[in-house]
């Protein structure tokens, strides 16, 4: 054999071996899950006018993270109640709002003083509270008891919640513990309930937040939309596709899923090669960095035929010691700075703080085809719970 060809079979064999150590790496990030989506997604059509950038925090809220004894869980929020309140209230939105924060409270969690804080956070201005839940082989009937007597107690003893004004029923937005909403690991851990999304429907909620949860194998293949997803009672993970929310559409499906922001960071890789994942995580280890909050609005997350209405929703665990001093502190005080001198310019960009109950309001107007200023449509369909003020400004 000629020292050329055994050059040639160097470099083949070479090649063949990065290209199966690059593909174990995706795997190994379950990024074959959504990256054919990611790098076929349409470009986001040019906007008419100012972008609104519509900010959205939500957060899963677990005071009793890390089986934390009561003293542990009573200083966790009281953290809160104290740090957020500071250095929100030194940040407005173009409305005069400060920025919403989204208490989504675990229902296996749930301990009065906790929530009564949140609650008077909440009324003050500076948030609401929506519905975590974290279980594991659960059936159709403890699931419906459990979140049925949730919605009540929040209702109830904390005015959280709203009621949907065309059916009278409590409406709340979800988040699933654990990412696996629709028993969607592929462990089936974490859930055990194959038709979750119909049971979300008839329970009220109006809309799912538990995305992106890249790279968990939860991960939809669907990215960076908000549709609407159909239930497979047969199936897990029903929502990995759907029908996208459209001006001039209607409510298909069960189940209204709002994603958040997932994207390659080239700028941060693994070995030199490996992008890694933007997954809109907000914590210590991944600080809200001024390039971080231009790739949130860069995807361009909107309602197909409103694209001057961007929505950014981002994410974290706020009760985690190792975080807090990220989202109570400098780190996120310095992001909303960035947002309200970068994104609030009036002319190309107009900047508007959002809870995920206004998110899905203002949704629905996109779809009904409004236009014009989004926060005028803060309550287009479900109405302030009754802990909020007449206006959300303090």
């Amino acid at each position: 054999m000629s020292m050329l060809l055994v050059a040639f079979c160097i470099v083949v064999l070479v090649a063949a071996l990065g290209i199966l150590g690059l593909w174990l790496i995706l795997r190994s990030r379950n990024m074959q899950i959504w990256m054919r989506s990611y790098l076929t997604r349409p470009q986001r059509p040019q906007a008419t006018g100012p972008v609104h950038v519509l900010f959205c925090f939500v957060d899963h809220f677990e005071p009793m993270w890390g089986r934390a004894d009561p003293v542990v869980q009573r200083q966790r929020v009281d953290r809160w109640c104290s740090d957020y309140r500071k250095m929100a209230g030194r940040h407005r939105d173009a409305d005069g709002r400060h920025p919403q924060h989204g208490f989504f409270y675990p229902e296996e969690e749930y301990v009065e003083e906790h929530l009564s804080k949140i609650a008077a956070l909440c009324a003050d201005g500076f948030g609401e509270i929506e519905i975590h839940l974290h279980h594991d082989d659960d059936t159709p009937e403890n699931f419906c008891l459990s979140m049925r007597r949730f919605c009540n107690t929040l209702h109830d003893k904390h005015g959280a919640l709203s009621r949907d004004p065309r059916s009278g029923a409590l409406a709340f937005a979800f988040i699933h513990g654990n990412w696996s909403l629709d028993n969607s690991r592929t462990d089936g851990r974490w859930c055990g309930i194959n038709n979750e999304l119909i049971l979300l429907r008839e329970l009220g909620c109006y809309a799912d937040f538990t995305l992106p949860s890249a790279p968990s194998d939860t991960q939809t293949s669907t990215v960076n939309a908000i549709y609407y997803a159909t239930d497979d009672p047969a199936r897990p993970k029903s929502h990995d596709r759907g029908e996208p929310v459209r001006v001039g559409g209607s409510a298909v499906g069960d189940l209204m899923i709002v994603q958040g922001p997932l994207a390659l960071n080239w700028r941060s890789r693994r070995f030199g090669i490996i992008p890694r994942i933007e997954n809109s995580d907000v914590r210590r280890s991944c600080p809200p960095t001024p390039e971080r909050v231009d790739a949130w609005i860069r995807t361009g997350i909107h309602v197909e035929g409103r694209t001057e209405w961007d929505f950014v929703k981002i994410h974290t665990h706020g009760t985690q010691e190792g975080d807090m001093d990220t989202l109570l502190g400098e780190p996120v005080d310095a992001m909303h700075s960035y947002l309200e001198s970068a994104y609030n310019d009036g002319r190309n960009y107009v900047l508007h703080y959002v809870t995920a109950r206004e998110v899905y309001n203002i949704i629905k107007a996109a779809e009904a085809g409004k236009q014009g200023d989004p926060a005028q449509w803060r309550d287009f369909i479900l109405p302030r719970p009754s802990h909020m003020p007449a206006t959300s400004v303090s």
